[in-house]
């Protein structure tokens, strides 16, 4: 969802840039490019069940997996380098990269920490333990769950992540 906005926000800031300018051919051209890198994103988000299917895509084109995508992308960073004197041209790329690089890594970094909504589920698990008389740090406690086949409590314990060496919860 996420990702659909700042897709959307992109589209519009260069439908503006575009309409302002309508008569330009450059222009033109320029927001078709953008056009052209947005509608896969776009199209997986709407077509996909998948939720993540957008950010699946700027993973793709971040990773450089998407031929396409990479030349429709180097096509419009080089029209926007035209305007640039060309001994500055190979600073720019090598900028552009290095944005492209640490954009990667934020992502990178961004999905491994755990979303907002996780920490207010293993909250909620810990309460539902406690109210079970069970502790959620007690792993006795969660194999005990285990042995006598007390699924619910099984997930509450996954959920409230406070046993040591337990797969995440999903």
């Amino acid at each position: 969802m996420r990702s659909t906005r700042i897709v959307a926000g992109i589209v519009a800031a260069f439908s503006f840039i575009a309409t302002a300018q309508a008569d330009d051919a450059e222009d033109r051209a320029t927001l078709a490019r953008v056009l052209a890198l947005v509608a896969p994103i776009v199209h997986a988000a709407a077509t996909s069940p998948d939720p993540g299917a957008a950010q699946k895509e700027i993973d793709a084109a971040f990773a450089g997996r998407n031929e396409e995508v990479n030349r429709i992308a180097l096509s419009l960073f080089d029209t926007m380098l035209s305007d640039f004197p060309p001994e500055s041209r190979p600073a720019m790329r090598l900028i552009g990269r290095d944005l492209l690089a640490l954009a990667h890594r934020e992502q990178a970094r961004m999905k491994a920490l755990p979303p907002a909504d996780a920490a207010e589920r293993a909250i909620q698990a810990r309460k539902e333990l406690h109210a079970m008389g069970l502790r959620y740090w007690d792993d006795q406690q969660y194999e005990d769950a285990v042995r006598r086949g007390d699924a619910i409590a099984v997930e509450l314990f996954l959920a409230a992540r406070g046993i040591s060496n337990l797969p995440e919860a999903r």
